[in-house]
């Protein structure tokens, strides 16, 4: 199996078309404390330049197995993870799968402060963090869960692109001190998006707005957006779709 990051970006410099008066329900994910907002990395990872791409850290045979730690959710919550990832089925690429007796597995479970991840396939239980909300809040928004799920296939956020730089400027005088590596950008030894062009409107890129301290945008974009949103989680793009079926093999 693979690994990999999503890429590609598309936008314009005078028109950022993103509601942000809920920005909380909306972008969950970044209000964790793990590396940008919501991807938990180990140091050693970190420093493994070459991981995101090893084929080692995809999900064998396509089947990914996941267990709800119902501790923290109640019916209607758990009923949304499954919905998410039935949604992922439906590519007709992957295999979400309840957890048996497999080795390696994602554990969903619940948090107090936002949403995180894995980076693809760690082995044994790795986990997905979901803070407890209302359906279609916060973390428990379904694209928001399929984001989780998207890092756990191996998928780093679009704006991580070796390319972004022809797509979109990083504003570094609006972003919160201390946020700043959450705009890191990764050459081709260490993220690839297999040749799908930059997606302003992926549901893996971030908002306009993310981490700033001012209410100030903190990613331009260059080009027209053309009607996409950036940091919308409202579904997958065809680009984002394409990606998966491309590093999974199913095209």
């Amino acid at each position: 199996m693979k690994i990999v990051f999503i890429l590609g970006f598309v936008a314009i410099i005078s028109a950022l078309p993103v509601e942000h008066s809920n920005y909380e329900d909306d972008h969950a994910e970044e209000l964790e404390r793990e590396f940008q907002g919501d991807m938990i990395i180990s140091e050693e990872e970190l420093n493994k330049f070459n991981g995101r791409i090893e084929e080692r850290l995809r999900w064998t045979n396509n089947e990914v197995p996941y267990y709800i730690n119902m501790t923290y959710f109640n019916s209607d919550q758990a009923e949304h993870i499954h919905k998410a990832a039935v949604y992922l089925n439906s590519l007709n690429c992957l295999n979400f799968v309840n957890r048996t007796s497999q080795k390696d597995y994602i554990t969903v479970s619940g948090d107090a402060t936002g949403c995180s991840s894995s980076v693809g396939r760690v082995g044994g239980s790795q986990t997905i963090k979901l803070k407890p909300n209302n359906i279609e809040s916060g973390c428990f928004r379904l694209f928001t869960i399929v984001h989780e799920f998207l890092h756990a296939l191996g998928f780093h956020h679009m704006q991580s692109s070796h390319d972004r730089e022809n797509y979109v400027n990083i504003k570094y005088d609006n972003i919160t001190p201390g946020k700043e590596g959450n705009f890191n950008l990764y050459g081709t030894n260490y993220v690839t998006h297999f040749g799908v062009p930059y997606d302003y409107g992926s549901v893996l890129h971030y908002s306009a707005y993310s981490f700033s301290k001012n209410d100030e945008a903190t990613i331009v974009p260059i080009h027209d957006l053309n009607g996409l949103i950036m940091g919308q989680r409202v579904e997958m793009t065809e680009s984002d779709k394409l990606r998966v079926k491309k590093m999974y093999g199913c095209i």
